[in-house]
C-alpha cells in the first residue's frame, strides 16, 4: 500500500512541468520566438540579431553555449558595481562602528594599546564588507537585474520553453523593440536556419501588476514566512534543544580540567605526569640535570659579547638574581634574613669557575638556591653570566682596565 502511494507521488510530480497552462492570454503580443535544432544555428542567428541592431532580444539553450555572449554583444554585468558600492559601504560602516563603540561610546585601556588600532578591527571590516557585498549582489541581480518577484513571464509554460528546456535552441525578440516588425522579425529568424516561429502573448496577470514587488500577496507571504521562521527557530532552540533533546553536551564534556579528580587512573589524579624518557618537540633536555657542578665539561657561552646582550643581562640579572645577590653580586640583597644569605659572586670560587659552571647552577640549582630554568630562558641565563663577568671585572679591575677606562 505504502510502494503504491509512493509511486502515485513520484508520478504526480514527473508530471507537475508537463501540465497545460490554463491562464487566460490577452491579444497583446509579448514577441516572436524561433526555435532551431543545432548550437551552431543559435550561434549564427544571435550574432544576425544583434547584428541588425535589435536590443531587447533573449536566447535560451538547454545548457550553457561558450561563446553566446559574444555573439549577442553583451556588455559587462553591471552587477559588479553594485558590489563594490555595498561592499564599500560595509567596509566604512564597519570601521565606524568599530571606532565609535571603542574611541566614543566605550573606550577602555586593554594593555596600553589605543582605542581604535586598524589590525585588530581587520576581522570585522572583512566580515561587513563580505556581508554587504553578497546582500548587494543577491538583491541586485534579482531586483534590478531579473526584475523579481515578477516570476510569471510571458514565456512560462508555453511549448517554446518546454522545448528550449529539453532538446532545442531558441531565440525570442521583444515586440517592444524600437527595430520590432513581425514581418521583418520572421523573415530573419527563417533566413537564419529557424524550423518553427511562434507568438507569445501576455498573461492578463502580466500586463495587471506593474510593480510585483509591493503586490498584497506576495508581502503577505513574505511577512507571513518570516512570522513562522522566527516562531521554528524559537521553538526549537528554546524547547526542543533544552526539553525534548537536551542541548548540554557544551557543559557536560567528557574530559579532564586542571586540577581536577579521575575515577579512570588509580591516584585519582586528572593531572598526568609525562612518560619517563620522553622529550617534548623542539625541547633540548639539560644533559646535567640533578648532577653536581663539578661533573660540568664541554659546556661554554655561545653567546659572543656586545652592548645589547650586557643590558639584556643587566636586565634579567636585577629581575631575578637581586633579590638574593645584590645588585653589585655582593650576597647582600634585599631578602633582610628572610632567607639565607648566598656567597658573594666575587669569591675565588666563583671567579675561577667557567661560565658552564655558573649556567648550571642556574639552571639546576645548588643548596636552597632552586633551579630558574622555568623563570629564564636558555640565552638569557648566559646573557647573565656576561653581567656576572662584567660585575666581576669591574671589582677586580686590572691596571690595563684603568688605563682603558680613562
Amino acid at each position: 500500500m505504502v510502494s503504491i502511494m509512493i509511486k502515485k507521488l513520484i508520478n504526480s510530480l514527473k508530471e507537475y512541468d508537463s501540465k497545460a497552462d490554463t491562464e487566460h492570454r490577452s491579444k497583446k503580443l509579448f514577441g516572436l520566438a524561433a526555435l532551431y535544432n543545432t548550437p551552431n544555428e543559435i550561434i549564427t542567428a544571435a550574432a544576425d540579431v544583434a547584428g541588425k541592431g535589435y536590443e531587447k532580444f533573449d536566447v535560451y539553450t538547454p545548457y550553457p553555449m561558450h561563446g553566446m555572449d559574444d555573439a549577442m554583444g553583451m556588455k559587462s554585468s553591471k552587477v559588479g558595481y553594485v558590489s563594490f558600492a555595498l561592499g564599500l559601504t560595509g567596509m566604512c560602516l564597519a570601521l565606524l562602528m568599530i571606532w565609535w563603540m571603542s574611541s566614543v561610546n566605550y573606550p577602555n585601556i586593554i594593555g596600553g594599546k589605543p582605542f581604535f588600532a586598524l589590525p585588530a578591527s581587520i576581522p570585522i571590516t572583512f566580515e561587513g564588507t563580505v556581508l554587504l557585498t553578497g546582500i548587494a549582489t543577491v538583491l541586485g541581480v534579482l531586483i534590478l537585474f531579473n526584475q523579481l518577484p515578477k516570476i510569471n513571464s510571458p514565456l512560462n509554460d508555453t511549448d517554446f520553453m518546454k522545448r528550449v528546456t529539453s532538446d532545442k535552441f531558441g531565440l525570442v525578440i521583444n515586440a517592444d523593440d524600437e527595430k520590432f516588425i513581425d514581418a521583418d522579425v520572421r523573415k530573419l529568424f527563417l533566413s537564419g536556419g529557424a524550423f518553427e516561429v511562434q507568438e507569445i502573448y501576455y498573461r492578463e496577470t502580466n500586463l495587471g501588476i506593474k510593480t510585483p514587488i509591493f503586490d498584497g500577496k506576495f508581502i503577505s507571504i513574505i511577512f507571513a514566512t518570516a512570522i513562522l521562521t522566527a516562531i521554528i527557530t524559537y521553538v526549537t532552540l528554546n524547547i526542543v534543544l533544552y526539553d525534548v533533546v537536551p542541548f548540554d553536551w557544551m557543559w557536560n564534556q567528557a574530559k579532564i580540567n586542571s586540577q581536577s579528580k579521575s575515577d579512570f587512573f588509580p591516584n585519582k589524579a586528572g593531572m598526568r605526569e609525562p612518560v619517563n624518557g620522553t622529550v617534548a618537540r623542539g625541547f633540548l633536555p639539560y644533559e646535567y640535570k640533578g648532577m653536581p657542578d663539578s661533573s660540568v665539561k664541554l659546556l661554554s657561552n655561545p653567546l659572543a659579547v656586545s652592548r645589547k646582550v650586557l643590558e639584556r643581562g643587566q636586565e634579567r640579572f636585577n629581575i631575578y638574581c637581586s633579590p638574593c645577590h645584590g645588585y653589585f653580586g655582593e650576597g647582600d640583597g634585599r631578602m633582610r634574613d628572610q632567607f639565607p644569605k648566598p656567597p658573594s659572586l666575587h669569591n675565588q670560587k666563583v671567579l675561577n669557575w667557567p661560565d658552564g659552571n655558573i649556567f648550571h647552577v642556574i639552571t639546576n640549582g645548588q643548596n636552597v638556591m632552586p633551579s630558574y630554568a622555568e623563570q629564564v630562558p636558555v640565552d638569557d641565563r648566559w646573557a647573565i653570566i656576561h653581567y656576572i663577568r662584567a660585575l666581576q671585572r669591574s671589582k677586580n679591575a686590572s691596571d690595563e682596565d684603568l688605563t682603558k677606562s680613562k
